[in-house]
């Protein structure tokens, strides 16, 4: 699946995952391939993603809105 992290100047990230965790308004939530279409805020905390190749890669964020369709996870920042 694609990962793509989007602030108000540029694409910060967009590359290929294989899971994203992120914390939701609601509390943390993970997206794996084939999850169902999504849209949530996000609040302030950590957000992880595992690269294809295995890395994990670890960002905080202030908060933001994650929307999650056709394999496509696209994160814009506040």
């Amino acid at each position: 699946m694609t990962l793509k992290i989007i602030s108000a100047e540029k694409i910060e990230f967009e590359g290929a995952v294989t899971s994203v965790t992120l914390p939701g308004a609601l509390g943390l939530f993970q997206v794996l391939q084939n999850h169902a279409a999504l849209i949530s805020s996000l609040k302030a905390g950590t957000m992880t993603y595992v690269l294809d190749g295995g890395e994990t890669q670890s960002r905080e964020i202030a908060g933001g809105v994650a929307d999650i369709k056709d394999n496509v996870v696209s994160v814009c920042l506040y």
